[in-house]
């Protein structure tokens, strides 16, 4: 089950559409969907996750939490969309490809991908625009 929860004034067009495409994201990789939550909020919002449970502080567009049992893939994402704007206009790209791109970013770190070394990210990069590619197919 993905669930998305709202904490400033956006909402998903279509959040059938996102449900639909995040699950063929993880049955692609061969895991099972768990439970998902997408948390939408503010820089602050994530900037006191950040400082609180990282020790971060510094603004991110998107916090992970893995709750992953085997292959059953369940997790917490929180989402700055005033990140996921800035870095979508600092691009030049759409806000709404921003948006996909963090947030199977997330999911894909879920399915184990990581991003800390400059290869790892090619990697991740890769995966990414493999799996945004999927949302412009239905099923």
């Amino acid at each position: 089950m993905i669930s998305f929860h709202y904490e400033v004034d956006f909402r998903l067009r279509d959040e059938t559409r996102y449900s639909d495409w995040i699950s063929r994201v993880i049955e692609s990789e061969g895991k099972k969907l768990g439970e998902l939550s997408y948390v939408f909020c503010s820089d602050r919002y994530l900037l006191e996750i950040n400082q609180k449970y990282l020790g971060h502080d510094t603004y991110t567009d998107i916090i992970t939490f893995d709750y992953c049992e085997a292959f059953s893939m369940s997790g917490d994402f929180f989402i700055s969309v005033e990140r996921v704007k800035e870095n979508a206009s600092e691009l030049a790209i759409a806000f709404e490809e921003e948006l996909r791109r963090v947030m199977v970013h997330g999911v894909l770190h879920l399915l184990g991908y990581d991003d800390k070394k400059k290869k790892d990210q090619a990697v991740m990069r890769r995966k990414e625009d493999e799996k945004i590619e999927m949302f412009h197919v239905e099923r």
